[in-house]
């Protein structure tokens, strides 16, 4: 484990690093027996702070005015922090905010990080609370300036050190900073360096045996976490990495709509051996099809079990039983099907759209297998048909001035691709950048599990004659 570590703070005009920016850093760079060096600066955030922080930190407008911008003292933190650990309470604030300021001047920037909450809670457990300032009281850590990056800094470095102190603490610092990765449970070829060398970003990751060959494929909008989550499991997957796993490779996509959709074509694509079928519990509800006594094709919706469903003749799948029986019903009216045949009414009279002149009494035998089953097949082709109408989804890309462009054409899936902000001038322009690829019953179940969810990505219905506007 590094001897090195960088103890970090800052401040920042608010609590989202995808939208708000440093006002100050602070980093103590200590050797594990003292603080060997510091730095700290007041940042430009080249934006309002608002009174609430102003009132919380002392830092004001002005004092920022004539502070550097983060990109004038980037070098010095890289210099600072590299080949040290992240220290700092409650890591993933600060480590998230700086990675997030590196990301919008094109630097993908890494770290093994520690985070002093865990740490502590691990080292003394049972305190009431875990805050800076409740363990500043507890510890009767002498400070100065708190919620000023220098001052926590301080604070922290006194409790990093009553950390070092205790027994078995290099231990647990090595199982947070490895998150949980024993190096005897790594595959022969594959080592801890390589691992915290992944990028912590949204993609891909490919598992290869020792000929090179496939054998996992999975997705996660942390690669790095994700991979190292892995190696560091005693399940009977986990073993079966350990064991067959030579090499790791990754494919970054910015978007995790299209880190969901590449995983599911390059399992189908690859089959690789340790990948489990994807689960069917999130589509419960199928409308299903089955031929009666009499020769017609009946549709029925259904809640079925695993087994149940490998028998069935399925159609369709649902997350929930009202969108089942809402296209059921839609395909029962556009069709003109009978109602009894669609397990809609039930009885030996002949079914209400009948007397509406909506069905051509198949329910009483008028109608012919062969010509009803005509127009079930027409039903079955529109149920097939996941998506009613054409659009784009417009989502995170893999940097700042790029967004990822999925397309939804015909009901399916049809392709994905990356196009810069500046280059978005209308639907032509989202085409041209799209790549082909075979949409499958399991990326529909993406698309629409994806859109029911809060992503912040935007869809863009294709417009028929006029261009899409921005």
């Amino acid at each position: 484990m590094s001897k090195l570590y960088a103890i970090v703070d800052i401040e920042t005009t608010g609590g989202r690093a995808s939208r708000d920016r440093i006002t100050e850093i602070a980093i103590a760079l200590h050797d594990g027996e003292k603080v060997i060096d510091s730095y700290e600066t007041l940042i430009n955030p080249e934006t309002i702070i608002p009174f609430g922080i102003t009132r919380l930190t002392g830092i004001t407008q002005g004092m920022v005015e004539d502070a550097p911008k983060f990109y004038e003292v980037a070098k010095k933190v890289v210099e600072m922090t590299e080949k040290a650990v992240f220290v700092a309470h409650n890591v993933r604030f600060d480590y998230g905010f700086i990675r997030e300021e590196f990301k919008r001047l094109g630097y993908t920037y890494s770290r093994r990080q520690l985070c002093t909450v865990r740490l502590t809670r691990n080292t003394f457990p049972g305190l009431r609370s875990y805050s800076l300032d409740n363990l500043i009281k507890h510890f009767k850590i002498p400070f100065r300036n708190r919620h000023r990056a220098m001052g926590d800094v301080e604070a922290t470095t006194i409790l990093f050190e009553k950390i070092l102190n205790k027994e078995e603490s290099t231990k647990k610092m090595t199982d947070l900073i490895n998150l949980g990765v024993k190096e005897s449970r790594l595959p022969k070829n594959i080592t801890l360096e390589q691992l915290h060398e992944l990028p912590e970003v949204t993609g891909v990751y490919y598992f290869y045996d020792v000929n090179g060959n496939v054998v996992y494929v999975g997705k996660s909008i942390n690669i790095k976490k994700r991979v190292m989550e892995h190696f560091a499991k005693t399940t009977t997957k986990a073993s079966k990495l350990q064991k067959y796993v030579d090499d790791i490779s990754y494919e970054i996509t910015g978007s995790e709509l299209v880190a969901l959709l590449y995983e599911s074509v390059e399992i189908k694509r690859l089959r690789p051996p340790i990948n489990r079928a994807q689960r069917l519990r999130d589509f419960p509800y199928v409308i299903h099809q089955f031929t009666n006594e009499e020769g017609y094709i009946c549709l029925d919706v259904a809640k079925p079990t695993t087994k149940m469903r490998q028998a069935m003749n399925v159609v369709a799948e649902y997350p929930k039983i009202g969108s089942a029986k809402g296209y059921l019903a839609r395909a029962l009216n556009q069709f003109e099907l009978c109602a009894f045949h669609c397990n809609i009414e039930a009885g030996n009279q002949p079914c209400f759209n009948y007397h509406v002149k909506k069905c051509h009494g198949s329910c009483l035998g008028k109608e012919t297998p062969s010509d009803y089953n005509e127009r079930v097949e027409e039903a079955i082709e529109y149920l097939l048909t996941v998506f009613e109408e054409d659009f784009f989804v417009i989502d995170t890309g893999r940097t700042e001035t790029e967004k990822a462009v999925v397309l939804v054409e015909e009901g399916h899936y049809s392709g994905y691709g990356y196009i810069e902000i500046e280059d978005m001038t209308g639907e032509r322009s989202l085409r041209d950048v799209i790549k082909p690829v075979q949409g499958n019953a399991e990326t529909a179940k993406i698309i629409r599990r994806f859109l029911a969810g809060k992503h912040g990505a935007k869809v863009v219905p294709i417009q028929v004659k006029n261009d899409i506007a921005y």
